[in-house]
C-alpha cells in the first residue's frame, strides 16, 4: 500500500524487512528471551522466518528491520500496519528490539523517523498504537512519545499463552505532531 522506503537517523536505519535479516533477528530475539513475554509480538527464534513471511504477506503492513548502523546488524523490527489511505490513518506496531537496546535512543529515534515520514512526507492525519492491557512497559513508552490514550478494547485478542486479553489504543494527530517532534528531538539530545 505504501512505497517501500529506507529511513536513517542517529545511527539507526529502518529498511524493508526481508529474509536477509533472519539470522540477525534470531539473535536479537534471543537477547533477553523476548518471545517468552506473553504480551509482545516477538517471534520465537525458530519462528523468525515465518514472522518475516507473514509480515511480507500482509497487504496492510509495511515491516522494517531496525539496523544498528555501527554493527550493520538487525536488532529488532517495527511496522506500519492497519494502513487506511482513505482516512489517512495508520498504526505503528509489531515493534521490538533486542533487550540490550531497551531504554536507549533506539525507540525514540525510530519513532521520530517514522512519525516524520508519516506526517511530513505522506501527510497522514492520524497515527495509532495498540498494546496489551498488561504491557505496562509498552504503554509507558507510547505515552512518552506524546500519544493520547483513546481507550480499551475489551477481550479482543488472544495472547500466545492462550489467555484472552484486552487492547489499549492510543493515537497522535497531525496537529499534535509539531510539539511532539520538538519533545522527541529534545529527548534525543539528552540521550547519552
Amino acid at each position: 500500500m505504501l512505497e517501500q522506503v529506507t529511513l536513517s537517523s542517529n545511527g539507526i536505519i529502518l529498511e524493508p524487512l526481508t529474509l536477509a535479516h533472519a539470522t540477525d533477528l534470531i539473535k536479537a530475539c534471543q537477547d533477553g528471551e523476548l518471545w517468552k513475554i506473553n504480551v509482545t509480538s516477538v517471534p520465537e527464534p525458530d519462528k523468525v522466518i515465518d514472522y518475516i513471511n507473514i509480515a511480507d504477506s500482509m497487504p496492510d503492513r509495511q515491516a522494517f528491520a531496525v539496523i544498528d548502523e555501527r554493527t550493520g546488524k538487525a536488532i529488532g523490527s517495527t511496522s506500519f500496519h492497519d494502513i487506511l489511505p482513505a482516512s489517512k490513518r495508520l498504526e505503528i506496531g509489531y515493534t521490538w528490539y533486542a533487550k540490550s537496546y531497551w531504554r536507549t535512543h533506539v525507540n525514540t529515534t525510530c519513532k521520530l523517523m517514522l512519525l516524520t515520514y508519516v506526517f511530513e512526507t505522506l501527510e497522514y492525519q492520524t497515527v495509532g498504537w495498540r498494546t496489551d492491557i498488561d504491557n505496562h512497559r509498552s504503554q509507558q513508552a507510547i505515552e512518552r512519545l506524546g500519544a493520547k490514550k483513546d481507550g480499551v478494547i475489551r477481550g479482543n485478542r488472544v495472547r500466545r499463552d492462550g489467555v484472552v486479553s484486552s487492547t489499549v489504543m492510543y493515537s497522535l494527530l497531525k496537529s499534535e505532531w509539531p510539539q511532539v517532534k520538538i519533545e522527541l528531538i529534545n529527548k534525543l539530545n539528552q540521550s547519552p
